[in-house]
C-alpha cells in the first residue's frame, strides 16, 4: 500500500523510491534503505519486501550501483560474471564504496526536493545494503540515530568464504582485496558504527551460520561493549534472501519478511524520537 502512493526519481544521479510520512512531512524523521544484490535487488522491490508499514516517517529507498536502472550490460547475468571474475574487487568493494558516497549528496538534494528538514535519520539496509548502512554511520558525515540491519554483512571475510561454499569455489585473497574485507569487518569497526546509538540486527534462522549468523553475534556484542542499545533477532523460517527471484520488480510481501517489517518498525518508532 506504501508503494502506491510512493515517488519516484533519481537524486544526484541515484535511483530512489521515496514514501512520504502521514503527518508532518517537514519535520517527520527519516529512514534511508538500501536493498540486497540478492533479492529484492532494486530499490523499488525492496520498498515493497519492507515498507515499512505504519511508520510515521519520510521512507526512502536508494538503489545501489550497477543495479536496477544502473544494472551494466547484461544485467543480472553480468553481475554473475563479474563475481565469478572477482566477488570482492568487481562487487562488493565497489558497490558498497560508491552507495556511501552517494548517500549525502542524494539526501541532501531529497531534502530541498520534498522540503523535509533535519528530523532524525534512520538507516536499514539488506545483506550488501547493510554494509552501506554502516559505511555511512562509520564516515560520520550523519547523525544516524538508529539502525536496523537485516541479513547483516557484519565481516566480509566469512560472506565471501559462505559463497566460495556456494559456488563450489576458493577465493584467491590478494592485498587490494584484502584491504576492502578489512573496510567491511564492521566488527573491527565497531568503535565507528558505535557512532549510531541504537542498532537492531535481524538474521533468518535458515541463514549460513559461519557467514552471517554468527558475525552478526560477534557484531552484537562488540556494539553492546560500547554501550549501543542493541539487539539480534533471529527470525523462524527466515533465509538470506527477502523476496523471491528475479527481486527486480516490486512483489507480494513474504509472510516471513512481514515479521522483519514489523520488527524494523517498532525499532525506528522507539529510536527516532
Amino acid at each position: 500500500m506504501a508503494v502506491a502512493t510512493a515517488l519516484t526519481g533519481t537524486a544526484a544521479g541515484v535511483p530512489f523510491v521515496a514514501v512520504p510520512p502521514a503527518g508532518d512531512r517537514a519535520s517527520a524523521p527519516v529512514v534511508v534503505a538500501w536493498h540486497l544484490m540478492d533479492a529484492p535487488r532494486t530499490e523499488a522491490a525492496l520498498a515493497a519486501a519492507l515498507p515499512l508499514t505504519g511508520l510515521d516517517a519520510w521512507r526512502i529507498y536508494l538503489g545501489l550501483p550497477m543495479h536496477g536502472a544502473r544494472f551494466p550490460e547484461g544485467g543480472v547475468d553480468e553481475l554473475m560474471r563479474l563475481g565469478y571474475e572477482d566477488a570482492v574487487q568487481n562487487l562488493y568493494g565497489p558497490v558498497s564504496a560508491q552507495a556511501a558516497e552517494e548517500f549525502a549528496p542524494a539526501l541532501a538534494e531529497l531534502r530541498e526536493r520534498f522540503g523535509f528538514r533535519g528530523g532524525p535519520i534512520g538507516v536499514l539496509g539488506g545483506s550488501l545494503g547493510s554494509a552501506v548502512a554502516q559505511l555511512v554511520i562509520a564516515g560520520g558525515g550523519s547523525d544516524v540515530a538508529a539502525a536496523v540491519l537485516v541479513s547483516p554483512v557484519a565481516q566480509l571475510g566469512p560472506v565471501v568464504e559462505t559463497m566460495g561454499r556456494r559456488f563450489g569455489m576458493t577465493y584467491p585473497w590478494s592485498e587490494p582485496s584484502l584491504e576492502i574485507a578489512r573496510r567491511l569487518d564492521f566488527v573491527a569497526r565497531a568503535d565507528e558504527v558505535a557512532a549510531c546509538p541504537a542498532t537492531l540486527l535481524v538474521v533468518g534462522e535458515e541463514d549460513d551460520e559461519r557467514g552471517f549468523r554468527q558475525p552478526a553475534q560477534r557484531l552484537r556484542a562488540a556494539l553492546a561493549q560500547r554501550e549501543v542499545v542493541t539487539d539480534l533477532v533471529v527470525v523462524p523460517g527466515m533465509e538470506h534472501a527477502l523476496a523471491e527471484e528475479p527481486g527486480i520488480e516490486p512483489a507480494p510481501q513474504l509472510p516471513v519478511v512481514a515479521e522483519v517489517d514489523r520488527l524494523a518498525v517498532g525499532w525506528f518508532a522507539r529510536h527516532l524520537r
